[in-house]
């Protein structure tokens, strides 16, 4: 074990490196900078690959290309970028390439606070890219799980062939905090499946028990089709209906069929709570205090952590005790996990939203404040 003082973006770079990134492709952007310097330092000294690209939808597409050539890959960028990259992650969606998108969040919309806090992307990250098709967003609260969720979205987008993305505030970005890293042989690392089959017999879409093909890298031999259009398993277009159903309806069922590794969520003082706060990343710390103030004065309030954003975790509030009576969704935006959170409680008790758009941080003070006047 070791102990260091490290930034939340100086941990996703540890993180990175310990998952076994070896490939980072990007464009520089406030505030998530030090990930970019970090890596163009730390890569080439373990063998892997750096390059600064001319911009953010170079970026996105230099990492697809470095992820089907073998390396596991990241970029990281902020709002205006990650919404230049938004054409390519759908491609790395069909395409089913793995690969990490580290998405800084600072105020917005367009240049908003470049060097202020907010979580005003969750919603681009679900729908940003056009069509149906699935996601994986993670979402860190401290500097330690920055660290430790690099490495499980790594994973994740290895294990089911899709890129994932790591939502960070920006105020944990910058936060430093003193971060005990494991030994690396201890981390569980993760790498995608490749053929053993002759190359002549290699479906590289070929549906399975889970949903998740095969993927051999290209220059190994196994020579295939890749594209954006909807393709059947060989890799080649199609419009065939049965078989853009299939493939359509196979890109949702590898990952639903994976929820039990996908869904991270967990809940504080819930057994006796008549009232839940629903928090996620660094309003998690600010809601925490909350409770825990609101618990001294009495008031008989939980709280639910949410860490996996997408898919949205339905069965965290199917899961409530019957008694909780009121939910208060706590976000820096204007409301849009709690739209998510309305629609799975389908009625089943009176929810609230607190928000806050200023570029700072929402204190316990201001959620005690609202509940207080909801009158739990």
């Amino acid at each position: 074990m070791e102990a260091k003082l490290l930034m939340g973006n100086e941990a996703c770079a540890e993180g990175a490196m310990a998952a076994g990134i070896r490939f980072f492709g990007g464009y520089p952007i406030t505030p998530s900078n030090e990930i970019c310097e970090i890596m163009s330092n730390r890569l080439p000294a373990a063998g892997g690959k750096f390059i600064q690209m001319e911009d953010e939808i170079a970026s996105m597409a230099s990492i697809i290309g470095a992820s089907i050539g073998g390396l596991k890959s990241m970029t990281a960028t902020s709002g205006p970028g990650f919404s230049l990259m938004q054409e390519n992650l759908g491609f790395a969606a069909m395409a089913e390439t793995p690969c990490l998108l580290v998405n800084v969040m600072r105020g917005g919309p367009s240049t908003g606070l470049p060097t202020q806090p907010s979580q005003g992307d969750v919603m681009q990250a679900r729908w940003g890219t056009h069509g149906d098709h699935p996601i994986i967003a993670l979402c860190p609260a401290s500097v330690k799980e920055v660290f430790d969720l690099t490495i499980t979205a790594t994973n994740l987008a290895e294990k089911y062939r899709t890129p994932v993305i790591l939502l960070i505030d920006e105020v944990i970005g910058h936060m430093r905090e003193k971060v005990v890293l494991p030994q690396l042989e201890s981390i569980e690392i993760i790498d995608r499946e490749k053929p053993t089959c002759p190359p002549e017999w290699y479906h590289p879409f070929e549906d399975n028990k889970s949903g998740v093909p095969l993927m051999a890298n290209f220059g190994d031999g196994y020579r295939y089709h890749i594209t954006g259009l909807t393709h059947d398993e060989m890799g080649f277009p199609t419009t065939k209906p049965e078989e853009v159903k299939a493939l359509m309806q196979r890109l949702y069922r590898k990952i639903r069929q994976g929820f039990d590794d996908i869904l991270l969520y967990e809940d504080f003082l819930m057994e006796d709570a008549t009232a839940v706060i629903v928090a996620y990343g660094a309003m998690y710390r600010t809601a925490k205090t909350a409770v825990l103030d609101l618990r001294q004065e009495g008031y008989r309030v939980g709280l639910l952590k949410l860490t996996t954003i997408w898919p949205f975790p339905k069965v965290a509030f199917e899961e409530m005790p019957d008694q909780v009576e009121q939910l208060f969704v706590a976000e820096m935006n204007m409301g849009q996990l709690f739209r998510e959170v309305v629609r799975v409680n389908r009625g089943k008790r009176v929810t609230h939203k607190i928000n806050k758009v200023t570029g700072e941080l929402m204190t316990p003070e201001e959620i005690i404040r609202e509940i207080k006047r909801k009158g739990v």
